[in-house]
């Protein structure tokens, strides 16, 4: 029950670290004032390794084990990039979707 929980959340906050990455760089064509903050990218980070790290443990797939460190890994290199050198690397965006694809992946797995 409990990594039902921690999939639901890893879900919804890679979803809306999806979502935030596509969206923002929209809205800054708009010119309403704002700028990009990366730590909020840092947030979304530490949130999805918090949850990877706590859902990690039960996990026996050794694929799935590595599309979730791989996609936590992708969105690090991004995040790290971005706050270091001021580069948007599209990674983050493939890291979301692959912690997306392994939290709906382990849900599935506790229902069979």
């Amino acid at each position: 029950m409990k990594n039902n929980i921690l999939d639901a959340l890893g879900i919804s906050a890679a979803v809306l670290c999806l979502i935030h990455c596509i969206i923002f760089p929209l809205l800054m064509v708009i010119p309403l004032g704002i700028s990009h903050n990366p730590y909020i990218d840092l947030f979304f980070l530490v949130t999805g390794a918090v949850v990877v790290l706590r859902i990690i443990r039960k996990v026996h797939n050794k694929n799935l084990r590595l599309l979730f460190w791989l996609s936590l890994l992708l969105i690090a290199v991004s995040v790290f990039a971005d706050l270091l050198f001021e580069v948007h690397l599209p990674l983050i965006y493939i890291g979301a979707a692959g912690l997306i694809t392994a939290h709906i992946i382990n849900f599935r797995s506790h229902h069979h």
